[in-house]
C-alpha cells in the first residue's frame, strides 16, 4: 500500500509540474471618431447704409456702421482649403434706375482677409486660407459717391458663402 501512495504522491506530484497558469488573455478595442467638414458664419450686421453727401466733397462714402464683422469657423482637412466670398443680387436698384454693383469696395482687415470689389457676375473672395480653424476679420464698405446716379433709394442684396474643402 505505501508503494500505492508513493506512486500516487509522485503523479501527482508530475501532473502539478506540467500544469501551467492559464494564460492571460488581451483584447484590444478600435474607437473611431468621426470628424465632418463644417463651416459657419457669422455677421455682425445684416444691413449696411450710405449716408447722401456731395460728390465734389465726398468722393467715397464709408457705411454708416463702420466695419462690419466677420467671423469664419470651418473644419476640414489638415491642408483643406477654406474660402469665403460674396457676390452681389445684381446692380443696386431704385425701380427702373440702377448702379453697378462694382461701385461699391471694401478694406478689410484680418490673416487671410483681402480688399476687394462687388460683383454680379461672379463671387468674389473676401477671406481664404488653408487648415481647419477661427478666422475673425472686418470689411468695411465705401461707396463710389458720382454725379451721374438718379435720385433715389437704392438696394442690392450680398450673398456671402463659406466653404471648406
Amino acid at each position: 500500500m505505501r508503494q500505492s501512495v508513493l506512486f500516487i504522491v509522485l503523479v501527482l506530484m508530475v501532473v502539478a509540474a506540467g500544469v501551467e497558469p492559464a494564460a492571460a488573455q488581451t483584447s484590444t478595442a478600435t474607437l473611431n471618431a468621426s470628424m465632418n467638414g463644417v463651416a459657419r458664419l457669422s455677421v455682425s450686421s445684416a444691413t449696411i447704409s450710405f449716408q447722401d453727401a456731395d460728390p465734389d466733397t465726398v468722393p467715397a462714402i464709408t457705411a454708416s456702421q463702420g466695419p462690419i464683422t466677420l467671423t469664419a469657423k470651418a473644419r476640414t482637412s489638415q491642408n483643406g482649403g477654406v474660402t469665403l466670398t460674396v457676390v452681389a443680387s445684381g446692380p443696386l436698384r431704385s425701380g427702373l434706375n440702377t448702379i453697378p454693383a462694382s461701385n461699391i469696395t471694401w478694406t478689410a482687415t484680418g490673416a487671410g482677409f483681402t480688399n476687394g470689389t462687388a460683383s454680379a457676375v461672379a463671387a468674389q473672395t473676401v477671406a481664404a486660407w488653408a487648415g481647419s480653424g477661427v478666422r475673425t476679420g472686418t470689411q468695411t464698405f465705401i461707396f463710389k459717391n458720382l454725379w451721374s446716379y438718379a435720385a433715389g433709394t437704392y438696394t442690392l442684396t450680398m450673398t456671402y458663402t463659406l466653404s471648406a474643402a
